[in-house]
């Protein structure tokens, strides 16, 4: 895995996947090569889901910290 501090952001990530989404609407790609940018859509959408969660956690816990005070 890489370190956090290598991943791309969340907007470049997402922007990837958007890019990704429309070259495969086309429709107008090989087959193996529309299967390689499915797979690399998937592991973009499972890292953006990873950073939604991580940016939620910390909301939480600073709301909390927030409240305790």
């Amino acid at each position: 895995l890489m370190a956090e501090e290598t991943k791309p952001s969340f907007e470049t990530t997402l922007a990837e996947l958007e890019g990704i989404v429309k070259r495969l609407e086309t429709g107008d790609l090989p087959l193996e090569e529309s299967i390689a940018l499915y797979e690399r859509g998937m592991q973009l959408s499972a890292q953006s889901r990873e950073q939604l969660e991580a940016a939620e956690t910390r909301v939480e816990l600073l709301t909390r910290k927030n409240n305790d005070r």
